[in-house]
């Protein structure tokens, strides 16, 4: 089970990799989670790819009546496979993927237009929980 730091982290991932579709940001972002879930292995990165560019196709295909809904439903998407990751790799890969998907967040949104969020979780279950947000997320788990 991961704890409440890596969940959020996935979380922001699944937004991340939404958020980052179709900007500028998509290439970078795209390529930097294919390979943490690729794990160094060219065709589960090739898949990966693949699995990316459709995200992005729904996306692009969805119309102002259904995008909310559409994005936080891929996000959720993102959001499990990047858990289920997390939740697989022994302790150092996973420090290290970690680090990773933090810095592809930090690619994902636009420089300078960001706003800070901050959570705190006291006495908090996460169960199908998603996270979604932009720029430094500072989360508290009391």
């Amino acid at each position: 089970m991961l704890v409440e730091a890596l969940l959020a982290l996935a979380a922001a991932g699944g937004g991340a990799i939404v958020q980052a579709a179709g900007t500028d940001a998509w290439n970078g972002v795209r390529g930097g989670i294919a390979r943490v879930l690729g794990r160094g292995e060219a065709a589960r990165e090739q898949g990966e790819l693949e699995r990316l560019d459709r995200t992005q196709a729904v996306l692009e295909a969805s119309n102002e009546n259904e995008i909310e809904q559409v994005r936080t439903a891929q996000a959720a998407v993102w959001q499990n496979r990047l858990e289920m990751l997390l939740e697989e790799l022994p302790e150092a890969q996973r420090q290290q993927a970690a680090a990773e998907l933090q810095a592809l967040i930090g690619q994902a949104g636009p420089a300078g237009e960001s706003q800070p969020v901050h959570n705190d979780f006291s006495g908090s279950t996460f169960e199908k929980s998603a996270v979604q947000g932009s720029g430094t997320q500072h989360n508290t788990f009391n």
